[in-house]
């Protein structure tokens, strides 16, 4: 028995051993200014990385695709390092300062450098340190596409009022702000327990009876709200279109609620799904087909003219990209620059 135990304890480690060595086994060297492996490890950890995004298993042909990416990578990295391009630590705290702003502007406040990290490893699976190492190789890789062709991007052909016009004409009926309100909510949010939503309710029915349907009361009360262990949150709410995308984000009742009143009334308690609120309409706007000089999102400046230009800038600056990385890409592989190993892909 004691023989037989040991016999599968032996075939599991030589297991464990074989596959461990088969992910150094090298998918692909780079040799642009030194050789440098790609292993089988690596990209089995890039594949499952994906697969996981898109909850879809790779192919043979797509895993081969993962590769190319990688090699190109490599190869851009080691022509930036022999042409004596690099990136500081600065242009990397500014591009992170730069995705915490998008982040803010998401969740409605600066987030902290907790929240931040927790959400980049929700997102790239990656923690902090390792992010910051692929935001620098990235921004490496860009600096030495812009510097190689620069005048890729030089050439691109700005969008004259002629080219605006046209596009607004084609898609015009795409154009229309539907009903849409802006408003100041007070929230009293609760847990998941029903104790915690009953004294949310309790709350939040004592801070009714103090406003009534009063606005400046109401606005009193979200001016407490903005102080620390307040015991709620109050402020700006936005501006709300009267729309399927805007009632899957609030809910149908309050999109009712907030389109049942009047500029400047107050609502009754209104029960969330993250908390009880009471919200006061401060601007309303009735549907509109809009025209170019019309602003095209509420809270602003940009036009319909700026959003179809910057649109078709960015279409055009997008094909430029394109074409300059592929340009980029052939230049950088042609030669003996790499090697895949195709024995070590079977996997």
């Amino acid at each position: 028995m004691k023989r037989i135990v040991f016999l599968i304890l032996f075939s599991c480690l030589i297991a464990a051993w074989g596959f461990a060595q088969a992910n150094l086994q090298p998918a692909a060297t780079v040799t642009l200014v030194r050789t440098e492996s790609i292993t089988v490890g690596q990209l089995r950890a890039e594949v499952e990385k994906l697969e996981k995004a898109s909850g879809q298993t790779l192919n043979g042909e797509q895993r081969r695709e993962v590769l190319d990416v990688m090699i190109n990578e490599r190869l851009a990295l080691q022509a930036a390092e022999r042409d004596k391009i690099a990136v500081s630590d600065n242009e990397v705290n500014n591009q992170l300062n730069e995705l915490k702003g998008q982040m803010a502007q998401v969740i409605g406040r600066q987030p902290t450098d907790a929240e931040f990290a927790t959400a980049v490893k929700n997102e790239t699976g990656l923690e902090m340190s390792a992010y910051r190492d692929q935001v620098r190789r990235q921004l490496i890789v860009q600096k030495y596409l812009l510097s190689k062709k620069e005048d890729s991007f030089k050439n691109i052909r700005v969008p004259t009022e002629s080219d605006i016009l046209n596009t607004y004409n084609l898609h015009k009926t795409r154009f229309v702000r539907p009903d849409t309100v802006r408003f100041s909510m007070v929230q009293v949010p609760f847990g998941s327990d029903a104790a915690s939503k009953a004294r949310a309710r309790e709350t939040a029915d004592r801070l009714a009876r103090e406003i009534g349907t009063s606005p400046s009361r109401f606005d009193e009360v979200v001016l407490r709200g903005q102080a620390a262990n307040s015991g709620y949150q109050a402020g700006d709410g936005g501006y709300l279109p009267r729309n399927p995308e805007a009632a899957q984000v609030v809910g149908q009742e309050f999109l009712n609620v907030a389109f049942s009143l009047k500029q400047g009334e107050v609502s009754k308690v209104i029960e969330g799904r993250l908390g009880y609120q009471i919200i006061k309409i401060t601007e309303t706007y009735v549907m509109k087909s809009l025209e170019l000089d019309d602003i095209f999102q509420l809270g602003s400046r940009a036009t319909v003219r700026d959003f179809i230009g910057n649109g078709m800038l960015q279409e055009r600056q997008m094909e430029a990209l394109q074409n300059a990385t592929e340009e980029l890409v052939a230049e950088l592989r042609a030669g003996k620059t790499f090697q895949v190993f195709e024995r070590n892909l079977n996997w």
